[in-house]
């Protein structure tokens, strides 16, 4: 079902959240250091885990993809709202991880992308397989 691709973007979503909250602690900064792309990169994994493993259902994939194009404004909009302030205040701290998080983000994405070698996961055969042929 499309609803099973909304529970896995929220779960995703939430260890994203967590895991950024908790990375923020570790480097002394309050605030969630990194939670956005660590939510993108474990929704990636675990869609293309999930149907490499046929647990996902075409149905449920197409919610899947429906949530990750809605993803990216959706968590623009909520990560305005996060206290950049007192992540600044941690002074360069703040400006090494977002770097680090934006280079770790497209060095897993590529080598997610490499590591599938699967570019075809978002296509299915139609449905009409038996048509017949054209004279």
């Amino acid at each position: 079902m499309i609803i099973y691709g909304t529970a896995l973007l929220a779960i995703c979503h939430l260890l994203g959240d967590y895991l950024g909250n908790t990375l923020g602690i570790l480097l002394g900064v309050k605030a969630n250091v990194g939670g956005v792309a660590i939510a993108m990169i474990l929704l990636i994994a675990s869609k293309e885990l999930l149907a490499k493993k046929g647990y996902l259902p075409q149905v449920t994939q197409f919610g899947v993809l429906y949530w990750s194009g809605m993803y990216i404004p959706i968590v623009v909009a909520m990560s305005a709202g996060q206290n950049v302030v007192a992540a600044m205040s941690g002074g360069m701290v703040g400006v090494i991880v977002a770097v680090i998080s934006l280079v770790a983000t497209v060095l897993v994405i590529r080598w997610l992308n490499k590591l599938s070698n699967d570019y075809h996961s978002y296509e299915w055969p139609s449905e009409q397989t038996n048509q017949p042929a054209e004279a």
